[in-house]
């Protein structure tokens, strides 16, 4: 199919791409055919798996409270440093899909480098796909067919049916820890240790609905998208703080319906706090608006 550019934003153009990525997940499943990834496991995580006892099991005041509390610690913070890991099931195929990079907790904006999934089949390795986050919206390159090298896609976090939680590849740190404000039935498990820092390990779902109402208002508009978007309006978590209460680590289980039922489990690490992270978005000129190739 013959690709038509344009130098002017489209949502048309955006929706396109999005049959394109949106499932980054979906992609991925099927490129690797019946591959087993590397997942992230029960409390695993990117480069960050939880060590130790359950250390001290009282509970540190109200737990709940705790977690609901973690996106204002973050936002006191001011930036960090971040990987991420998804893992997806369907089907008997397993496939995780890693990223890297830094989140402004305060601007609410961030960068990440995503790798996929090396094709088992003997294709080339796929590139990796540059991220960038910022309220209300999604850049990616290197992600669409027919999209030229050197162009940017947009989507508007708001119209995708899942609020950008699992669209691309990485939950937002942002929304992870936004979606925490809807923290409900949450038990404290005890004291461990996240990458070498002792933290408090809290388990409980998230309700999206929920955490759209107080969420910030970067991120209301996508929340509001997947509460509605999701097959489960409860989000399984685990999370765990330190001792400013700020989220070193979150995993979440999405419940996700894109051309049969996805399982996803989403893996946040945060560290370096205080990193300067800088986001600089791309031109006009260079975001791609057009027909994509199929």
């Amino acid at each position: 199919m013959v690709v038509h550019q344009h130098r002017r934003r489209s949502r048309r153009a955006g929706e396109a791409v999005l049959a394109v990525c949106a499932a980054v997940a979906v992609a991925a499943l099927s490129a690797c055919g019946a591959a087993s990834g590397t997942g992230t496991g029960p409390g695993g995580g990117p480069d960050g798996g939880s060590r130790g006892g359950s250390g001290d099991d009282r509970p540190p005041g109200d737990p709940a409270a705790a977690v609901r509390g973690a996106a204002d610690a973050l936002t006191a913070a001011g930036s960090a440093r971040t990987r991420t890991a998804m893992e997806m099931a369907t089907g008997g195929t397993r496939v995780t899909i890693r990223g890297e990079g830094g989140v402004d907790f305060r601007k609410r904006m961030g960068q990440l480098l995503v790798m996929l999934p090396a094709d088992v089949k003997g294709q080339p390795e796929h590139r990796p796909i540059t991220e960038l986050l910022v309220p209300g919206a999604l850049y990616m390159k290197n992600r669409g067919a027919g999209v030229p090298d050197d162009k940017w896609v947009r989507l508007d976090t708001a119209a995708l049916s899942d609020g950008n939680l699992v669209t691309g590849g990485a939950t937002d740190p942002v929304a992870a820890a936004e979606l925490l404000r809807g923290a409900q039935e949450v038990t404290y498990v005890g004291e461990t240790e996240v990458a070498g820092t002792r933290v408090r390990h809290y388990r409980g779902t998230a309700d999206i609905a929920r955490a759209a109402k107080s969420a910030s208002p970067g991120v209301k508009g996508a929340l509001e998208a997947a509460a509605k978007g999701f097959s489960k309006d409860s989000v399984p978590f685990d999370a765990y703080l330190d001792e400013e209460g700020r989220l070193r680590k979150v995993q979440h289980r999405f419940t996700y319906a894109k051309n049969g039922v996805i399982d996803v489990s989403s893996t946040t690490l945060l560290y370096g706090f205080g990193t300067p992270v800088t986001v600089v978005l791309p031109a006009s000129g260079d975001i791609f608006a057009g027909k994509i190739a199929e």
